[in-house]
């Protein structure tokens, strides 16, 4: 294992009083050679500078390595670079945690930006929300070329307060959007053995306080043939697990619980059928008939089985169209 402290001790708790935002940013690097300098300089860029930065390198077998060391010459407040062996994204956001000295910690991955306000807009908000757990919002989703696929605030219905309905229907916050408190955080940390690093920790947090809704699109999320995002597949039966885990201390029963991942499964044919696998959709939809499912998502459902897919792609061209030049002009700002 390599580390390399880019920023002193005693710097980092006199950055505290110097204008910084007591805020611990982790960034878990892994094989984004191509992406991780954008990461880092849209950390730099905020309009209010983090207590800390940690940057953790998982084995990346890329460049990412010495990218990491170059970039991190010019941070303005202080750092610590650790290149080690692979240990997976939740062991590793586990010990950037454990690292951490904010009050506030937030983490972005290595294929990720925030937006220049992104940490003073989230840190204000938890000010003043002292019932809260975390603060989130919209994102922005951009492909390898930094060009705009779509929005959050299209179609997420993100909400306010207490977050625990909106959770068990899979809607979840985007990671690269979330301030967390440290304190509450550090109390649950990241599951090693789920695949889906976020969504059991959500539910877990929901279980003790609000979640505080920022409708301002503050970050980007980099959508590519790495994320595990784009398998579906994968993202539901990791998010049954999850609830399963969960369900006792949420206040569910088996009922309750099987009424919900019912629920679940509909929501993902509707996904299945947004990315155009009409096939895995149907097969989804067949097998959980018996089950009490909301008009609203009937109709969207059959709307969607009867719409050619062609007719869906023109539509979101349309829609990336203008969040691009919204993006393009945010990342133009001094």
């Amino acid at each position: 294992m390599m580390k390399r402290n880019l920023g002193t001790a005693t710097d980092r708790d006199a950055s505290a009083g110097t204008g910084a935002l007591d805020v611990s940013v982790v960034v878990p690097s892994h094989n984004h050679a191509s992406f991780v300098a954008d990461c880092l300089r849209s950390i730099m860029r905020q309009t209010r500078s983090p207590r800390e930065l940690i940057v953790i390198d998982d084995g990346s077998t890329d460049d990412s390595p010495r990218i990491l060391e170059q970039e991190l010459k010019n941070c303005p407040f202080p750092c610590e670079l650790i290149v080690r062996r692979n240990r997976g994204l939740c062991a590793t956001l586990n010990e950037g945690l454990s690292r951490s000295r904010g009050k506030y910690f937030a983490y972005l991955g290595s294929d990720d930006v925030w937006l220049p306000a992104f940490l003073q807009a989230r840190v204000a908000l938890l000010e003043s929300r002292p019932e809260a757990v975390l603060a989130y919002g919209h994102t922005y989703v951009v492909d390898e070329l930094n060009r705009v696929i779509e929005c959050t605030s299209d179609w997420a219905n993100y909400i306010d307060g207490d977050a625990r309905r909106m959770l068990l229907r899979a809607t979840v916050p985007p990671s690269p959007t979330v301030l967390y408190k440290t304190e509450v955080l550090e109390r649950h940390g990241w599951n090693e053995d789920a695949k889906l690093e976020d969504y059991e920790l959500y539910l877990r947090l929901s279980a003790e306080g609000e979640f505080a809704f920022d409708p301002q699109v503050l970050a980007a999320w980099r959508q590519h043939n790495g994320n595990t995002s784009r398998d579906l597949s994968l993202m539901m039966h990791q998010s049954e697990a999850s609830q399963r885990r969960v369900a006792a201390m949420l206040g569910l029963c088996p009922p309750e619980l099987e009424a919900i991942q019912v629920a679940l499964r509909w929501r993902y044919v509707e996904d299945f059928l947004r990315s155009g696998q009409k096939k895995k959709a149907l097969a989804l939809m067949y097998g959980n008939l018996n089950g009490a499912v909301a008009t609203s998502l009937l109709l969207r459902v059959a709307l969607r089985l009867t719409v050619p897919h062609r007719i869906v792609r023109w539509r979101r061209r349309l829609s990336q169209q203008r969040v691009h030049e919204r993006y393009g002009e945010i990342q133009a700002q001094p």
